[in-house]
């Protein structure tokens, strides 16, 4: 299979390098020239809880044009504020069987990818129109970029695929067989969008807290305060799922929030690595998307409108 990893950040990084190890032809594309450059030269280190493996087989490369030729599956793991740009980039990989797997976080990830494909005026439109798009749940990794061409992760935890309208789906059935074959835990699920729920209301209590406390996610539980905080966020989000309808499979949404944070008390948020490394976060698609949902259930958002309001604030003075 011929598959383009676009957005070789932490994540995507990781998707490329298990991939390819698996005898996929993988591109991974990143307009960062420095780890370009770096995987190209000296291959991907990753770093688990299995030590550290060398991936050499990853073409690294500036865009999705540089790639030649059409591909199979187009592994979308850009930052939603990015996913416009990328999409448009995509013409020259796209054929009438290539099959486009966003990985973004927060709420509406099918969306905007569907809204970004080729004009209908321009020369991939036909092949665009084509196109399937799936959906692609990660969560719990815990991974970082620790420099050009390395990257490092505290878990390998279930990856989760689906289509944008509940229903088994062969396709995704096979999709998830290519993931596990690499090395993945994988599994098709015929209702993904209670799984995007339930991963949304944890980034909803780690995320926005995170970047405000300057903390990681074992130093939210460590302090009562702040946890509480955290928490009433992820609350509110479970109040306004449930009240849109959201099948979520567990009772005590508070104990779902905490045995999730406590899974993943050695991690930092990316939204909090974004803050620090000077980029702008995915606040609108996690934390601010609540007040949104919430207006669709004739519901308000207090908690999530202002962690998100104090996030933008702090990021004002980014350029």
């Amino acid at each position: 299979m011929k598959i383009a990893v676009v957005g070789a950040g932490a994540m995507g990084s990781i998707y490329a390098g298990l991939l390819s190890e698996a005898g996929h032809a993988v591109w991974a594309v990143d307009p960062n020239s420095a780890h370009v450059a770096a995987i190209n030269a000296n291959g991907l280190s990753l770093t688990g809880p299995d030590g550290t493996r060398l991936f050499r087989r990853i073409k690294a490369v500036g865009t999705a044009a540089d790639i030649g030729e059409v591909v199979d599956l187009v592994v979308l793991a850009t930052k939603a504020a990015h996913v416009p740009a990328a999409t448009q980039s995509l013409g020259p990989v796209l054929g009438p069987e290539t099959t486009i797997l966003a990985m973004q976080n927060g709420l509406g990830a099918a969306e905007r990818v569907r809204q970004n494909l080729p004009d209908a005026g321009s020369s991939a439109a036909s092949a665009a129109s084509a196109v399937h798009v799936a959906l692609g749940v990660a969560q719990g990794f815990g991974a970082s970029v620790r420099g050009p061409g390395v990257i490092a992760f505290a878990n390998m935890r279930l990856m989760r695929f689906g289509e944008t309208e509940d229903g088994d789906s062969p396709a995704m059935d096979a999709l998830a067989q290519i993931w596990r074959e690499a090395g993945f835990e994988a599994q098709a699920f015929a209702n993904l969008g209670q799984l995007i729920w339930e991963k949304f209301i944890c980034n909803v209590s780690l995320s926005a807290p995170s970047l405000v406390f300057g903390q990681s996610v074992g130093g939210l539980l460590s302090v009562p305060e702040q946890w509480r905080i955290a928490l009433a966020c992820g609350l509110e989000a479970h109040a306004v799922g449930q009240a849109l309808g959201v099948p979520f499979s567990f009772d005590d949404p508070e104990a779902y929030i905490t045995d999730f944070a406590r899974s993943v008390a050695g991690a930092k948020p990316s939204m909090l690595q974004d803050f620090e490394a000077g980029r702008r976060s995915e606040i609108d698609v996690i934390n601010g998307r609540v007040p949104v949902e919430a207006e669709k259930a004739g519901m308000d958002a207090p908690w999530n409108r202002m962690l998100a309001d104090i996030v933008r604030a702090k990021e004002a003075g980014l350029s």
